[in-house]
């Protein structure tokens, strides 16, 4: 186990090192999504872990707003005033978005912590039970739009289409900003409809498949996108990698990948116009080696049962290192480092069952994520 944990730890620092070989020379990093706090999920937030990881991957500022915490009754109020609290202490790099329940006086905490300091709305119907059609929603729009500030709310897994709903309120609220979370993923195809092309409506970049960014980078505008950690559930280097490999393959050059990585964020933060939207990048379709494509459908398999902390009961990570060994007549550079990254993976989670301490074992299933995820991004992204 400690020497899986060593080789992990190297393996991480190797692709940091391949990460500043990626990013473009001297490029500043804004990160557009970032929570602080405990959610009630078991995931948790911590001021100093963030500012450690923001200092060692260059990024300067970042929007940052609660979890779904324990104490979130009444109305968010006890981890918004905790939000304000890290902003402060942090001198300007986290940008403070009030959290909002609309079951729980909404408007009221808005203005509260606006009036304090708050630069931000964060709203997330699946995990506060609310949909898109809630007319709660139209006098939130409205204070946003009196105030100029954005509102940041999720578009990922578990929802419903959103589409058509948030397009009224954009529509009714011209003046209100949005971001959309996670890629819009959630109703990705629809999202891209009624908003690609449209000034003043963001998506940010914090989704897990190198799929899913393929298909939004080749529909949404190179200024509409935001590049996006959702640390503490994102981690570096792969958050920085998907987002920054996904975008040189779908054709974004060095004005556009650092819009996306900073200059489009700061905008926002400084309450400045959004830009005129430009065209679209990317193609209709991915091309990849066969071997590639299989270890990417194995992978895929191994991402639920990771997250829901199971054993690979299936193999799936066996069938993947398989998959390494295949040449058909030619060597792919990619396979060994994928491979290198699998046989560590594979070793952690192996050891898993035998840890004792829940943190100690969270800690062990994330680390073999990373590593799975890191592998992932190569897999779908040999040629960025």
């Amino acid at each position: 186990m400690d020497e899986a944990v060593q080789r992990a730890r190297e393996l991480v620092a190797e692709w940091d090192e391949e990460l500043g070989r990626e990013l473009p020379h001297g490029v500043e990093v804004f990160d557009a999504h970032v929570h602080l706090g405990a959610d009630i999920d078991g995931m948790s937030g911590e001021p100093d872990e963030l500012t450690r990881i923001m200092d060692r991957y260059g990024i300067s500022r970042a929007f940052m707003f609660c979890m779904d915490e324990p104490d979130r009754h009444p109305a968010f109020r006890a981890p918004n005033d905790r939000t304000l609290a890290h902003a402060e202490r942090s001198g300007g790099r986290l940008i403070p978005f009030v959290r909002l329940d609309l079951a729980e006086a909404p408007i009221e905490e808005a203005v509260r912590c606006l009036d304090r300091g708050a630069r931000g709305i964060k709203l997330h119907p699946r995990a506060q039970r609310f949909l898109l059609n809630d007319q709660r929603l139209a006098p939130v729009f409205a204070l946003a739009a009196e105030r100029r500030v954005p509102i940041l709310i999720h578009g990922g897994r578990g929802l419903p289409p959103i589409a058509s709903d948030l397009a009224r309120l954009v529509e009714a609220y011209p003046d209100a900003q949005l971001i959309i979370a996670h890629a819009g993923i959630a109703d990705l195809g629809a999202l891209m409809a009624a908003f690609a092309g449209k000034a003043g409506v963001f998506f940010d970049t914090s989704a897990w498949s190198p799929i899913d960014l393929l298909d939004f980078f080749r529909q949404v505008s190179p200024e509409q996108v935001l590049y996006a950690s959702d640390y503490p559930y994102g981690q570096q280097p792969s958050s920085l990698l998907i987002a920054l490999r996904t975008a040189r393959l779908a054709g974004l050059g060095d004005e556009h990948v650092c819009g996306m990585l900073a200059a489009n964020a700061i905008r926002i933060a400084e309450g400045e116009p959004p830009l005129e939207p430009s065209p679209a990048k990317g193609s209709d379709t991915s091309t990849q080696p066969m071997v590639l494509a299989r270890i990417h459908q194995y992978l895929s398999m191994a991402t639920p049962l990771l997250w829901t902390r199971q054993p690979d009961t299936v193999g799936v990570l066996g069938l993947a290192l398989n998959a390494t060994e295949e040449q058909n007549g030619y060597v792919l550079e990619e396979l060994s480092k994928i491979r290198e990254l699998l046989l560590c993976a594979r070793d952690l989670w192996r050891a898993v069952p035998e840890i004792e301490d829940d943190a100690d074992r969270v800690r062990a299933i994330r680390q073999t994520f990373r590593l799975i995820h890191l592998a992932d991004i190569l897999a779908v992204t040999p040629r960025a």
